[in-house]
C-alpha cells in the first residue's frame, strides 16, 4: 500500500461531509466502502473521522447550529504551506472568505473559501496530519474536479492563487477542460467547463472520485443503502465511472480505472 506522507502544495489533500444525517452516513460509507466510522470529538464539535485499514480517509461533520445547517456536500481542501498567504492571495484574487484561518488545535491550520467562480473548497496547511496518504486505491480517493461555468476564471484562480501550472486537455464548447499540475509536473486536479451540463440553479462545485473495485457493484450497493444513482454506470477512455448521491442527498463519484 504505497504512502504519500505530505500533498504537493495546491493539490487536494483532504474531504470532509457536511451532512444533514450523521448517523445515516456514517453508516452508508461504512457499508459502502468498508471505511470504519470513528467517534466524533466533542474537542471538535463533534467532527469525526472515517478510517481506512486504520489511516483516515474522510472527516464529517453535522449541523453546526440552527443557523449553521449542513449542505450535503463534500468538501475539498488544498494544501499550501503558508495559509495566511493563501487567503491573503484569494480574497486578491476575488475569492469570498468564508471562514478565516484557524488553528486546528495541532493537527494544522484551514480556511475555508468561495471561488470567483462560485465554488466552495478548503484550504489546509498541514501540522501534525497531512491529509490523505493513501490515493489510487479501492475505497481511496483517485481524482478531484472542479466543475464551473467560468472555465476560464477558475483556471486563472487556482494558477496563481494555488501556484499550480494549468495544461490545456481539450478546448472546444463541447468539452473544455484543464488539468492541474505540481511543482514536479503531477496531475493535481482537473477544471471542467460545466456550463452545458450543470443543472440550472445548481452552484459550481469540486467533486471527488472514490475508487472501487466494480463500478456496477458499487452503484448497486448505493440503491441498496438508499443512494441515489445521478449518472448511471458508463465506459469512458480511462474506466467506467458512475455518479451518485447519499441517502442525503451528498453527490460523488465511482470510478473503476481501466487495467
Amino acid at each position: 500500500m504505497p504512502i504519500r506522507e505530505h500533498a504537493p502544495n495546491g493539490s487536494p489533500c483532504w474531504a470532509d461531509l457536511w451532512t444533514s444525517d450523521v448517523d445515516g452516513s456514517r453508516k452508508f460509507y461504512a457499508e459502502l466502502f468498508g471505511w470504519v466510522a470513528e467517534e466524533p470529538s466533542p474537542e471538535f464539535g463533534g467532527y469525526f473521522m472515517w478510517t481506512r485499514n486504520g489511516i483516515p480517509v474522510a472527516g464529517g461533520m453535522g449541523d453546526m447550529s440552527e443557523e449553521m445547517r449542513a449542505d450535503d456536500a463534500w468538501k475539498i481542501y488544498l494544501s499550501t504551506d503558508d495559509i495566511d498567504n493563501t487567503a491573503a492571495e484569494a480574497a486578491a484574487a476575488g475569492a469570498q472568505v468564508q471562514s478565516p484561518a484557524m488553528a486546528v488545535a495541532d493537527l494544522g491550520s484551514q480556511i475555508v473559501l468561495t471561488d470567483p467562480t462560485g465554488a466552495t473548497l478548503g484550504a489546509w496547511q498541514p501540522g501534525t496530519f497531512p491529509g490523505f496518504t493513501v490515493l489510487n486505491e479501492p475505497g481511496a480517493p483517485s481524482w478531484f474536479e472542479l466543475h464551473t461555468r467560468d472555465h476560464a476564471a477558475a483556471v486563472a484562480f487556482y494558477g496563481s492563487v494555488f501556484h499550480c501550472e494549468a495544461e490545456s486537455v481539450a478546448d472546444t464548447d463541447e468539452f473544455r477542460y484543464t488539468m492541474l499540475r505540481g511543482p514536479s509536473g503531477e496531475q493535481l486536479a482537473g477544471i471542467i467547463d460545466a456550463s452545458n451540463f450543470l443543472p440550472e440553479g445548481a452552484p459550481p462545485c469540486w467533486t471527488i472520485y472514490w475508487q472501487v473495485e466494480d463500478v456496477n457493484a458499487a452503484v448497486a450497493a448505493v440503491q441498496a443503502l438508499g443512494g441515489s444513482v445521478v449518472m448511471a454506470a458508463e465506459d469512458t477512455p480511462y474506466g467506467r465511472l458512475a455518479t451518485v448521491a447519499d441517502p442525503a442527498g451528498a453527490q460523488f463519484r465511482l470510478p473503476t480505472p481501466n487495467a
